[in-house]
């Protein structure tokens, strides 16, 4: 079968595609291959930058334009030669090299490459086309999604609720609040995120620059490395590496966004679990169904996908960052293949996101059944009234008020005025404390 949305295997690029349309740039096999390209070039302007062999400036130009005006072409022509060469980062240099030969540099062919190893390429690719995709797509889909929450959390900040703490009725809180809640957990995942450098590793076969050294001992290696993987490229270069790099700031990303990735799920089943106590309705599109067998069905539906995608993001994130710092001696293979997935969790996490945002723009509060819910819990004013009482030097307050509210009979404000009355306390502080009610014993909020 042709590939198509319709054929392909993974759900990301079938069902989900058109959600994900942004993504390809940075995490298909052109994607991969074009920065690639962009590296091989970028290393081979350096070198001549470096005074290593000769390369006026409007030929850089022309050369830029090799991986600016890619194609999907100029990426199958690799394809082809790969099956040939059975190896992928040879065929970019290849290509590399015969795009070389059109601009008349046949004389300069052997610096494309020069004493490089695959993975000084595809550890500088990789992290390269990772950035630009967290850079453009990641962090502007994840702020846009606090902002909301902020909003939304600021917008009900005199909505008293009823809390609950092991599913039971507990201290009223604000609704407000409780959003932003996952506002603050959010936003201090996105800084450590944000702490974390690109790693890369550029340095020769075995991380030494032997062959560039043994080439040109006078030249400064380690500090062409740099500024070329710092500067040119915008990466952090490790200083010691093996074949590869170790990956571990890779991981630690992997691991932030698995946090970030975790605060969201929590919150999808929050929502979900106010929606199913009616304190929130949901917008209803005219043909939209909720289920194939009972017409009545507005199921939470977004929130429910969300979930779902998050939790399989984080089983692959999880992967990613205990596999990808694993590598035997100075290196073996396994990275490579884990490496061309991690668009995978990704991809996963946006179409998440975006589910997430699509549910909270559904969100319609139900304000009668939050103040139902706390007329019907006069309970727990109980613990407002016992430290009222406490303050006073009242005795044993806490167990007065354990026999009242524990007895099995439901608590009312007539229950609890009673009880007040009952007190042998003066009439300004029975004024106090009938004052208190679910409504407004809300703490500092």
């Amino acid at each position: 079968m042709q590939l198509q949305s319709l054929t392909a295997i993974s759900p990301l690029d079938g069902r989900y595609r058109k959600q994900l349309e942004e993504l390809a740039p940075y995490f298909s096999e052109f994607a991969l291959i074009r920065y690639r390209v962009l590296v091989e070039v970028e290393y081979f302007i350096a070198l001549s930058e470096q005074k290593l062999f000769t390369l006026p400036k409007p030929q850089a130009a022309a050369l830029r334009k090799i991986y600016q005006e890619f194609t999907i072409e100029n990426a199958q022509q690799i394809k082809d030669t790969e099956k040939i060469t059975n190896h992928d980062v040879k065929a970019v240099e290849y290509f590399v090299k015969d795009e070389l030969k059109k601009l008349g540099l046949e004389d300069r062919l052997e610096w494309v490459h020069f004493g490089l190893t695959s993975q000084d390429i595809n550890n500088t690719a990789t992290p390269l086309f990772w950035k630009e995709a967290v850079e453009h797509v990641y962090m502007p889909a994840i702020s846009n999604l606090v902002l909301a929450l902020k909003k939304m959390g600021k917008s009900w900040m005199k909505v008293p609720m009823l809390a609950r703490t092991h599913g039971q009725p507990a201290s009223p809180t604000i609704l407000g609040k409780e959003i932003l809640v996952f506002v603050e957990r959010l936003e201090g995942q996105i800084q450590l995120f944000g702490a974390i450098p690109f790693a890369a590793k550029f340095g020769g076969a075995t991380g030494n620059f032997n062959a560039h050294y043994v080439a040109f001992p006078k030249t400064n290696w380690e500090r062409f490395g740099d500024k070329f993987v710092n500067n040119t490229l915008g990466l952090q270069r490790m200083k010691f590496t093996t074949q590869i790099e170790h990956y571990d700031n890779l991981a630690a990303q992997f691991d932030t966004l698995k946090r970030i990735n975790t605060i969201l799920l929590d919150f999808c089943r929050d929502i979900w679990q106010y929606i199913s106590m009616d304190y929130f309705k949901q917008k209803i599109k005219a043909n939209e169904v909720g289920s194939s067998a009972m017409p009545h069905k507005v199921n939470p539906i977004d929130f429910e996908n969300a979930e779902g995608n998050l939790g399989l993001a984080n089983a692959l994130f999880e992967h990613l960052s205990a596999k990808l710092p694993v590598s035997r001696l100075q290196r073996d293979l396994t990275d490579s293949t884990v490496l061309r997935n991690v668009g995978v969790p990704f991809g996963h996490t946006v179409l998440a996101m975006k589910s997430v945002q699509k549910g909270m723009d559904k969100l319609i509060l139900n304000e009668a059944k939050l103040h139902d819910d706390l007329e019907n819990n006069w309970a727990v004013v109980a613990e407002a009234i016992q430290t009222v009482l406490r303050r006073e030097n009242y005795p044993q307050p806490y167990e007065a008020l354990k026999a009242l509210t524990r007895g099995g009979e439901q608590i009312t404000q007539k229950t609890m005025h009673k009880f007040i009355e009952g007190l042998k306390i003066s009439a300004s502080l029975k004024k106090e404390l009938k004052a208190i009610t679910p409504h407004n014993y809300t703490g500092i909020w």
